[in-house]
């Protein structure tokens, strides 16, 4: 569904959705896996997390994931035939105490920063998500700053015990 972004450059974006109804192939798949992998810079996961969370929101039941994904959506934006963004939300199963939505991902393409394609994914994210999303964030990331433009709060200070 086409989305016009007017707010710095009036830049067309096609938005392309993939959840366990509109399905992706596989070349899509590994294009996207790959896409975050680059874009998502010193803030990003090796390609085996990220296509775990893509197993998660396409609805994909695997024994590695040792889980029946509740699923979610992989939100690809394109711009003159090229992706530009990519966002993958995966669905928690919970409402209330933990928020319905997680925001696992969210990269845009280093050449189309600063001219509003984050925004316009996020706006759209916010849009298609059934309930709250949550996200982690860094924080020396600057895209920090974009999530609380488009009206994410800080609530708690996540803490992590990671067993060795």
């Amino acid at each position: 569904m086409p989305f016009l972004l007017q707010n710095k450059l009036n830049i067309m974006i096609e938005f392309k959705i993939y959840n366990n109804k509109d399905l992706i192939t596989s070349q899509e798949k590994e294009e996207l896996v790959e896409f975050l992998y680059q874009h998502l810079e010193q803030f990003g996961d090796e390609k085996e997390d990220i296509e775990k969370s893509f197993g998660f929101a396409l609805c994909e039941t695997n024994a590695k994931y040792q889980v029946t994904p509740l699923g979610g959506f992989i939100l690809e934006a394109i711009v003159d035939n090229i992706t530009v963004g990519v966002v993958v939300i995966n669905r928690t199963g919970m409402k209330g105490y933990i928020p319905e939505n997680i925001l696992v991902y969210i990269a845009t393409h280093k050449d189309y920063r600063g001219k509003g394609i984050g925004k316009a994914l996020m706006q759209k994210t916010i849009e298609m998500a059934d309930g709250n999303i949550a996200l982690h964030v860094e924080e020396d990331n600057p895209a920090r700053f974009l999530y609380e433009k488009v009206g994410f709060e800080k609530k708690y200070l996540e803490m992590r015990y990671v067993k060795k």
